[in-house]
């Protein structure tokens, strides 16, 4: 099989690391410095929840002058405007991205119900990069699973433009929308259905998925906790809302060496097998390998040289 054909057979349709999202609020320079120094692999700057409603349109103005100034060095830069509905939505994104438009990766849309809400953003964005000169669809979408509505759409969601990067599953709104009556710890029992539902959605569409924040963001052992159980799973990454939280959650979606050793040892085999027998399936430790088995131990090969391990 050649290096063409195991590319086929990755998850993300346009592959990028995504272990870790930062997210910090946008009315503080200082607070966006540190993420922008961390190791995480996104920065997601707020002008949403983590803005007070009196400091959302002064956000403004430090988020342009964090996204001109800091060095990212090679971060993906997002940030997340208000939600579509509220008045602050159109101001956030025209004044945003014509400041800042060269230097900024991905818009993070929250409160997503349909992919009705997602197009009319990617309509915004376009006419904003035509007036700007800059290229059309630069700035890609990340969209924000957090309700009922969103769920039951995901896979329309997922699907509705060329934009879209990846689908984040919010557990705080979407435990709010329904009603219940804790965010537990046990998160992946009890909400088990809309985690594998925007998972499904985004691999379907071949983009990326990322799970939610782990709020106790002192406990780095429940954080450790909750990303592995994201990354057996299947998703891509984790949401951060600390910086100490990033280098718990990288070490977990970071092939380990008996990993990188285990994939190419079969991919290898696997190979081997197929021109010299003409077989579609091997036998590596006891276990059965085919074609299925491939994607999982390319993807874990493709991560490591993104990052620099190989």
């Amino acid at each position: 099989m050649s290096n063409t054909q195991y590319e086929q057979l990755v998850i993300a349709r346009e592959f990028s690391v995504r272990r870790t999202e930062l997210t910090c609020p946008a009315h503080s320079l200082k607070m966006m410095g540190k993420a922008a120094s961390s190791e995480a692999d996104e920065v997601i700057l707020d002008l949403e929840d983590s803005c007070a409603v009196s400091q959302k349109i002064e956000a403004r103005k430090t988020l342009i002058e964090a996204l001109n100034t800091l060095d990212f060095k090679t971060k993906i830069r997002a940030f997340r405007p208000n939600n579509i509905r509220t008045k602050f939505f159109y101001r956030d994104v025209i004044d945003v991205v014509e400041a800042a438009g060269k230097n900024i990766d991905v818009m993070v849309l929250p409160k997503v119900y349909e992919a009705s809400d997602v197009l009319f953003a990617d309509r915004l964005l376009t006419q904003i990069e035509q007036n700007m000169g800059l290229p059309i669809g630069k700035i890609r979408l990340e969209v924000l699973i957090e309700s009922a509505k969103a769920v039951l759409h995901a896979e329309a969601i997922a699907a509705c433009t060329p934009r879209m990067a990846g689908l984040i599953f919010g557990i705080a709104d979407y435990a709010g929308d329904i009603g219940a009556k804790e965010l537990t710890g046990e998160q992946f029992a009890v909400y088990h259905y809309p985690k594998a539902k925007t998972i499904a959605a985004a691999r379907a569409a071949g983009i990326d998925v990322i799970d939610n924040v782990t709020l106790q963001f002192r406990d780095l052992v429940q954080c450790e906790k909750d990303a592995r159980a994201a990354c057996q799973m299947g998703f891509d990454g984790k949401w951060a809302i600390h910086p100490d939280q990033v280098k718990v959650i990288n070490n977990v979606f970071t092939p380990s060496k008996d990993d990188l050793t285990r994939a190419t040892e079969i991919l290898d085999l696997y190979k081997k097998a197929d021109v010299d027998s003409g077989l579609g399936a091997i036998v590596y430790k006891d276990e059965m390998v085919d074609a299925a088995t491939l994607r999982v131990e390319w993807k874990k090969l493709a991560v490591a040289k993104k990052t620099g391990l190989l």
